[in-house]
């Protein structure tokens, strides 16, 4: 195992069973989610968007339309969509372009990058023991001033407890950190809500030492969980629409 990613360490700890099935066993998803299509293509079409508003061009609404409309064309070109009771692509569609309706009418500071990618060693930052191993991902958004930016897709709003325990921001943060030997100014969360009246929820957070000190053992302890093999499912709601549900039927405990 070469490192572990935020988005990893999530997965584990919601079910072992389908992490294995994914990044172990690297089996074929017979389908995609909605969710995940829908929260992927509004992610590609931020990104755009902050890309070209950096090089300071203008963009109308209609091509950020188009945007959208490419991206979802490209994930479902090789892949099956799999969509909730009452949903269609259409549906979504117009969710999704209200959203972004509403994100381009917001204040927009500027923007120091968007996709940024970073490799950092996994390290206690009290008593400066190593996990031994790196911690990947990409941060979001960053804005002028460092202020970190995640943006998240929901069926639900969000509230602030859950950003407060985010996984995602503690790692960016920790990232920032390490890279910059300086926190980030604050830690932002943008969330899109698909309600059927959809609607975007921001919230703010911070994380220190404490945070990063408890997120290095939670990485050691799924890193520990992993390398032991010890990989089982936890039934919850997230069952109905998961890709792994026939092999997971199946599971005899290996």
């Amino acid at each position: 195992m070469e490192h572990l990613s935020s988005s990893q360490i999530t997965l584990y700890l919601l079910c072992g069973l389908k992490y294995k099935f994914q990044y172990v066993d690297k089996l074929p998803k017979p389908f995609k989610s909605s969710g995940l299509v829908f929260g992927g293509a509004m992610h590609s079409t931020l990104s755009w968007f902050a890309k070209e508003k950096m090089n300071g061009n203008g963009i109308s609404l209609e091509r950020l339309y188009r945007i959208l409309e490419a991206d979802w064309y490209a994930q479902k070109v090789d892949q099956d969509i799999r969509y909730k009771e009452g949903e269609t692509e259409m549906k979504l569609m117009v969710l999704a372009k209200e959203l972004l309706g509403q994100y381009v009418s917001l204040p927009f500071k500027e923007v120091m990058g968007t996709d940024i990618p970073f490799t950092i060693p996994l390290v206690n930052p009290v008593t400066g023991e190593t996990l031994g191993i790196d911690l990947e991902g990409y941060i979001d958004l960053v804005e002028k001033d460092e202020t970190i930016v995640e943006f998240k897709t929901s069926g639900q709003a969000m509230d602030q407890k859950d950003v407060d325990d985010h996984i995602q921001l503690t790692a960016y943060s920790y990232a920032h950190e390490m890279i910059h030997q300086r926190p980030p100014k604050n830690l932002k969360l943008v969330n899109f809500v698909k309600t059927k009246k959809p609607k975007i929820n921001s919230f703010e957070t911070k994380r220190d030492q404490s945070d990063y000190q408890r997120f290095f053992y939670l990485a050691g302890q799924v890193l520990k969980g992993i390398q032991s093999q010890i990989f089982f499912p936890r039934s919850s709601f997230l069952c109905k629409d998961c890709e792994y549900g026939e092999p997971c039927r199946g599971w005899q405990g290996t």
